[in-house]
């Protein structure tokens, strides 16, 4: 029986557009994870995905996690998977709409003090490094490959994807 986490838009007070709480559907989909495999580690786990991306920390610590819980996480991708959306997926289904983009972290430091810049910053290379890191695990690319492609948007079609190493299975009609 599938569980859903809806995602919903806040605005905080003084802002015009709303943002959507990234860290907190990565907290909640972590902590089912874990009491779902706790309550039944032979049962495998779906994640359907259909996401824009959303913050790099929430996404790696959701990434760890679906490696370190007993049963297999399947993440399937059900319209588009951008930035850590990308970083999750494993399995595509219906080639011909999917779209899949990897890209660099990005950061926001307009309103952080220089001192701080420089800190943030250096996590920023870190976390650049951590990501490069995995997605050539993933894809067996080498090191340059994976670092070139992610300083732009790169947009792949679900072939594209299998071909780059990004996921194992384009489903099929």
């Amino acid at each position: 029986m599938p569980i859903g986490v809806p995602k919903v838009p806040f605005r905080s007070p003084g802002e015009e557009d709303a943002s959507w709480v990234d860290s907190e559907i990565s907290n909640q989909l972590i902590g089912l994870m874990i009491y779902l495999s706790i309550e039944d580690d032979t049962q495998d786990l779906y994640l359907f995905i259909n996401s824009p991306g959303g913050w790099v920390i929430p996404g790696v610590a959701l990434y760890d996690t679906m490696q370190f819980v007993q049963p297999d996480v399947h993440t399937i991708c059900m319209g588009s998977a951008a930035s850590m959306g990308s970083f999750i997926l494993r399995i595509l289904l219906l080639s011909y709409i999917i779209r899949v983009m990897i890209h660099q972290p990005a950061g926001s430091f307009s309103e952080v003090a220089t001192g701080e810049f420089i800190l943030e910053v250096g996590e920023l290379l870190k976390l650049r490094e951590t990501l490069t890191r995995v997605y050539v695990q993933r894809t067996g690319k080498p090191v340059w490959v994976v670092s070139e492609d992610m300083e732009r948007d790169v947009f792949m079609s679900a072939t594209e994807a299998q071909a780059y190493g990004i996921v194992d299975l384009v489903a099929v009609e």
